[in-house]
């Protein structure tokens, strides 16, 4: 694992963290709690900020290597395409498993879940995918 990797993992986590905060700690956070209900005395009342930052920064990871690796994508556009669908997909998939086998997400809350998740992993695999293909003057 070289270097930029490491930077783009870096500037992943850093966005996955942040974009989190925005679009589930701020602007779904009242939504979510409306269409789930049956969160109340789930959720961890202040959440471990450590620990979010934690996975945010594994993620990260997880898409630099994927991108570098196996994808070769090294642009904004490519990552911000493969983001979309990576990260999609596996929201898609854990919100089906959960709706399947559980009662802690509604049918409306996986939909929600589903498209916050396009959007927050299209925006960091463009951010990743630049942070690879990112060359420096001089």
């Amino acid at each position: 694992m070289n270097n930029r990797v490491l930077l783009a993992a870096l500037a992943g986590g850093v966005a996955f963290f942040l974009l989190g905060w925005l679009v589930w700690g701020i602007l779904l956070m009242d939504m979510m709690r409306d269409m789930n209900p049956q969160l109340e005395g789930v959720e961890k009342n202040p959440p471990d900020m450590l620990l979010i930052f934690l996975s945010s920064l594994v993620s990260g990871l997880f898409t630099a290597l994927l991108f570098s690796r196996w994808a070769g994508i090294n642009t904004f556009m490519g990552g911000l395409i493969a983001g979309a669908w990576v990260f999609g997909l596996i929201s898609l998939s854990f919100d089906l498993m959960f709706l399947a086998t559980t009662n802690v997400v509604s049918p409306g809350g996986a939909v929600l879940d589903v498209v916050a998740n396009v959007a927050v992993g299209a925006l960091v695999g463009g951010v990743v995918g630049w942070a690879l293909g990112y060359k420096r003057a001089g």
